[in-house]
């Protein structure tokens, strides 16, 4: 087990993270997960659904790099990308502005617009919510998420970006945002890598539009 970060997600976080997990890996999977990082005490209760700020850091790390160290760097990756989408699926959907989104005054915006808010938001929800700090760059053609401490490199070093969970959670939130469309989303740096930051970047166009 990793040492503590003194960094935090609210407990309501975690529980979605690892009701994410379930839903992708199944319960034995998610035991086994689990179990290799040696963290059984979830294995009877999952953490309480409310928002105390007690859920460290360096336990989604051991999580990471333990889906990493069961199923491969491949199989690690991909099955992080879809438990970061069910991560927001399970729940974070529903906080700040996301819970607009589904409004007609919403919808009618321009995509590029709802997309923009889409990722805003996800932003302030962090922010606000929990000690993982978050920016939004707009370049060009692109979206750039800056996290300056991401739990899922917290106290990791690895040759690669490791926070595959996250581009799974923005993937989500702008195909929540634009009513459906995929985005390409990509760490660019990452800490475990030995950037000061982990970086995300996404298109501005989602895949498969071709028009201005």
């Amino acid at each position: 087990m990793l040492e503590p970060s003194g960094l935090y997600y609210p407990y309501r976080f975690a529980r979605f993270y690892l009701l994410g997990m379930q839903d992708v890996l199944g319960t034995e999977g998610l035991d086994a997960i689990l179990g290799l990082a040696g963290l059984t005490t979830y294995l009877r209760d999952l953490p309480p659904d409310n928002m105390e700020r007690k859920f460290d850091f360096s336990i989604l790390a051991a999580l990471s790099a333990a889906l990493e160290e069961w199923y491969g760097a491949r199989g690690g990756r991909g099955l992080s990308l879809r438990i970061g989408r069910s991560w927001f699926d399970q729940g974070l959907h529903s906080f700040g502005a996301f819970a607009g989104m589904a409004h007609p005054a919403f919808l009618a915006l321009p995509l590029h617009s709802r997309a923009r808010l889409g990722l805003d938001a996800l932003c302030a929800i962090f922010m606000q919510h929990t000690d993982q700090q978050m920016k939004l760059t707009v370049q060009d053609t692109t979206y750039e998420v800056s996290v300056d401490v991401s739990p899922m490199a917290w106290g990791r070093q690895a040759d690669r970006p490791v926070c595959h969970a996250l581009v799974g959670l923005m993937q989500a939130c702008l195909h929540y945002a634009s009513d459906g469309y995929e985005y390409h989303v990509y760490e660019n740096a990452c800490r475990a890598a030995g950037y000061d930051d982990c970086v995300f970047v996404i298109n501005q166009k989602p895949i498969g539009q071709t028009g201005g």
